[in-house]
């Protein structure tokens, strides 16, 4: 079975090192963006199997490039996991709107995201999910 490709992009450089050595560590193959250009530069070579995209990033936000990538053929079927400090119901609610499937409000651990991406990837439902 081929391993299962995550893309993560997030602005912060520490957690994408953090996040993505727990994920490899797992078994996942992850590529890493630092920002919106970067995310969909890589998209253009390789569809994920899930992404993982923080909300707050300069140029373009995560609920900008979460618009686009669901009103996108290409990419509307890829699920997106979003990653934020912004816990306020609002937030949530526009986010499940604009199509993620599961939001996460940092800080976050690295289980509480690894049985959320097992969930997503196996194909169940959407939940928000808080540490």
């Amino acid at each position: 079975m081929d391993k299962n490709k995550i893309m993560l992009v997030d602005d912060n450089r520490d957690l994408v090192t953090v996040v993505k050595v727990t994920l490899e560590n797992k078994g996942y193959n992850v590529r890493s963006a630092y920002n919106a250009k970067e995310l969909f530069a890589c998209l253009e070579e390789q569809k994920p199997d899930l992404i993982v995209l923080d909300v707050m990033m300069p140029q373009m936000d995560g609920l900008e490039v979460l618009k686009r990538l669901k009103a996108a053929q290409e990419t509307s079927a890829i699920p997106v996991i979003l990653l934020t400090a912004k816990f306020q119901y609002e937030d949530i609610l526009n986010a499940y709107q604009l199509g993620a499937d599961v939001y996460i409000t940092k800080p976050f651990t690295s289980s509480q995201l690894l049985a959320e991406i097992r969930r997503v990837l196996s194909g169940q439902s959407s939940r928000v999910s808080q540490a």
